[in-house]
């Protein structure tokens, strides 16, 4: 079968238009980064709750909010940051500590671990570049785009303690 050559130029049109925007997402550097992960205390034992932060540095001339993120322990991922943001503000060319929720070092589902290493995996998925602006003596924050380049990652391995 022959494509007329206005059909071909159209389709190749149309591959340039859907396909190149995904490549250029998928090898973009992210002006957002994890600097690290932290986890309280630093050699938990069995059943122990755990605090858990990451440093997130942006590197971006926006500031950045709306953050979501995603957590596994052992590879295994916690529901309980399926469809929660927290809407800190990461300042441009800042670094801030951002409190993430607790997580336990071990469930039922999830034991501990038989190397006795505990690994936790934080991954920025997604975020937003906000704009600020004073409108009627009020602060008000408007979505101005999604941050490129993500998800980014960064993990830790911690020695399982003695209960």
């Amino acid at each position: 079968m022959k494509l007329f050559p206005r059909a071909a130029t159209a389709l190749a049109l149309l591959a340039v238009v859907f396909l190149a925007p995904a490549g250029l997402a998928q090898g973009a550097k992210s002006a957002l980064t994890l600097e690290s992960v932290k986890v309280e205390p630093a050699s938990p034992g069995p059943d122990t709750l755990c605090a858990l932060s990451v440093t997130v540095r942006n590197a971006g001339s926006r500031r950045a909010s709306a953050l979501e993120f995603s957590v596994k322990v052992n590879g295994q991922e916690l529901p309980a940051y399926k469809d929660r943001l927290y809407l800190n503000a990461v300042e441009p060319g800042a670094t801030r500590e951002i409190r993430l929720l607790k997580l336990w070092s071990t469930e039922a589902g999830r034991p501990a671990p038989a190397d006795g290493r505990l690994k936790v995996e934080v991954t920025l998925a997604r975020a937003l570049w906000m704009d600020r602006e004073i409108k009627d003596g009020a602060e008000v924050w408007t979505p101005a785009g999604s941050a490129e380049g993500l998800p980014v990652t960064k993990s830790i391995t911690l020695p399982m303690g003695k209960k």
